[in-house]
């Protein structure tokens, strides 16, 4: 075999050259397979029965349920002591301090619970296609994005850095769709199909809401400092109040912008600018052209969009 020693050291230079993408000589992160992990395990504790291999019955529960609570505390614990160890603070004091977060997110778990459970109803009521609530919790991969999302968020409330992102990234991988822990999410909160939503950091959506694939909630543009630098915890993203519907591929952007209760946006709207309850928003005139395949005429055509339209088939 050829030796590749030659290979080592442009690489080590590069180390050097380019040290903001090493994590060399400081405290270990939480690993990716842990938080995946970690993430599967939370799932059973959510919803009981549904992700195991074997039945569990009424009587075995109790015992089951302990089983995961001990086994994601001891997950959590290591974890987010690990992602607290940035802040310099004596191991000691950061497992003490793990443990006391960790408390208070498995106290939020009925909460969130009892949300998640709105959820499920909101799908079976929004979506014909389902044919039960357990079809809901095995194949809807909205439904999983928003119960990762939720836990997710109890931590980013707590200021746990690194893990709630990775979480809510685990789900975003899984299920193609993108919501920040930080977001603020209401009751009911139903997204169809799903493949490409993106909810941002500080979104605030409010109760029965919902969204079809293909919609972001997004930034509109990101203030900067006196040195050209990012501001970072300002609100950038929409909110979204009660009863709103957003059709696929609508576009919401700024932190300044408001869709008031029971509005309808429908498909591909851009929006940057608020707009009052009760408003039903559509795109204008659109000119498609029209080809006759076998002697390649075109011939424009242009398509309005009435209200009824909007509320189209998926």
């Amino acid at each position: 075999m050829n030796s590749r020693k030659h290979l080592l050291q442009p690489i080590l230079d590069s180390y050097r050259e380019s040290g903001g993408i090493n994590h060399v000589d400081r405290s270990n992160l939480p690993s990716k397979n842990a938080v995946a992990t970690l993430s599967e395990d939370l799932l059973h504790l959510l919803f009981p029965g549904f992700f195991s291999d074997e039945a569990v019955s009424s009587e075995k529960l109790p015992g089951a349920a302990q089983e995961i609570i001990d086994k994601i505390a001891d997950q959590l614990d290591s974890a987010i002591t690990v992602s607290l160890r940035e802040a310099n603070t004596s191991d000691d004091e950061l497992r003490k301090k793990a443990h006391d977060i960790s408390g208070r997110f498995f106290a939020g778990i009925p909460d969130i619970r009892a949300l998640l459970k709105t959820d499920v109803e909101a799908a079976y009521a929004g979506d014909p296609a389902a044919r039960s609530l357990e079809e809901i919790v095995l194949a809807y991969p909205g439904l999983e994005a928003v119960a990762i999302q939720r836990v997710a968020h109890l931590l980013h409330r707590e200021n746990v850095p690194l893990l709630p992102r990775m979480m809510t990234e685990w789900a975003h991988s899984r299920t193609g769709i993108d919501i920040h822990p930080g977001a603020m999410i209401g009751s009911h909160f139903f997204i169809d199909h799903g493949t490409g939503v993106v909810i941002g950091e500080t979104c605030v959506i409010g109760n029965r809401v919902k969204l079809y694939h293909g919609v972001t909630l997004g930034a509109r543009s990101f203030q900067k400092d006196e040195k050209g630098e990012i501001l970072r915890g300002t609100k950038r993203h929409p909110e979204v109040e009660d009863d709103v519907v957003i059709y696929p591929n609508g576009i919401i952007l700024g932190g300044d912008t408001v869709i008031g209760a029971r509005s309808t946006i429908g498909a591909n709207v851009f929006l940057m600018k608020s707009i009052p309850p009760d408003t039903l928003l559509v795109r204008g005139e659109q000119v498609q052209t029209r080809l006759d395949k076998k002697g390649r005429k075109s011939a424009p055509v242009t398509v309005q969009l009435s209200e009824d339209e909007i509320d189209f088939m998926i």
